[in-house]
């Protein structure tokens, strides 16, 4: 009789595991088989996942394949999620974050008991707000932290958790950059007035002798500004050189015009990319989620 139990659970694994069997890894949390995902993203999902487990028995998976050996993404998961056994087993609150990277497909498979809470409209939202302008630009890492920080802070509100996770929508992240921008613009024209006004006074003083001088002090803030603005904020440094010879040229012209100032003509345009500045209990899958095609 146990013989016959062993061969129907196998044969029933068998039915239920993807044409190309994948296994849990040892994190079980991440299972990055298409790997494109780094150290951090990782161990991030395996410390959130562990404590959510811990604390609510619910459990968010990711896994990412090079292809779906020619399954449809949807049959494809629903087999994943009850093959990788997610969530607890009574509860059935189990979630699934897949990536098919030959396919270039996203699907979030919800357990039963979480079915009420992510919905299918709003996993579908999720990933257009969170995750999928990500997908596109192929930024792996951030597209998957930040829409598994998105649906972990909701299971975490769902549970009544405190969190301070804060995933980031496309539009506040736009609205982010775009103040962020701004304040560049400001920073660097007051820099190059502050070069401008150094550079006078010591033009008045007419010390040349002098070994440090404020026009030289002036320069080395503007260095080391580039640098922090290279590094941190990620602007090109001709569009940070541009709005700091406006700066200078400015005040030359309130000094040296009349007090009028005259900048340049031209306006400027950010484009393209450049801104300032991202193991289961045996639960099973109702079939409930969304999918997404980037």
């Amino acid at each position: 009789m146990k013989k016959i139990i062993l061969i129907i659970t196998l044969l029933w694994s068998f039915i239920l595991s993807p044409k190309a069997i994948v296994k849990p890894t040892e994190e079980f949390y991440v299972n990055d088989y298409a790997n494109i995902l780094s150290n951090e993203v990782e161990e991030y999902i395996i410390t959130h996942s562990k404590e959510l487990a811990a604390s609510t028995k619910a459990q968010i998976v990711v896994v990412t394949v090079p292809n779906l050996e020619g399954e449809d993404l949807e049959t494809y998961a629903n087999k994943l999620f009850n093959y990788f056994q997610i969530g607890d087993a009574k509860e059935n609150n189990g979630l699934l974050l897949l990536l098919a990277l030959e396919e270039r497909e996203f699907r979030v498979e919800v357990g039963y008991g979480l079915e009420g809470v992510l919905t299918d409209g709003l996993t579908g939202r999720y990933q257009d707000e969170y995750i999928i302008p990500y997908l596109k630009d192929d930024n792996w890492n951030e597209g998957i932290k930040n829409g598994y920080a998105a649906f972990y802070k909701k299971i975490c509100d769902y549970y009544q958790i405190a969190t301070s996770e804060s995933p980031i929508k496309v539009d506040d992240k736009e609205k982010k950059s775009d103040s962020e921008f701004a304040l560049g613009i400001i920073v660097a024209i007051s820099y190059g007035v502050l070069l401008g006004v150094l550079w006078e006074n010591w033009r008045g003083k007419k010390k040349k002798t002098r070994k440090y001088h404020p026009f030289m002090f002036a320069f080395i803030l503007n260095i080391l500004m580039i640098i922090f603005v290279w590094l941190k904020i990620r602007v090109w440094l001709f569009t940070y050189l541009l709005f700091e010879l406006q700066g200078f040229f400015g005040f030359w012209a309130v000094v040296h015009g009349g007090g009028h100032i005259r900048l340049g003509g031209g306006g400027f345009s950010s484009g393209g990319h450049s801104s300032f500045g991202g193991s289961g209990g045996g639960g099973r899958s109702g079939g409930g989620g969304s999918s997404r095609h980037f």
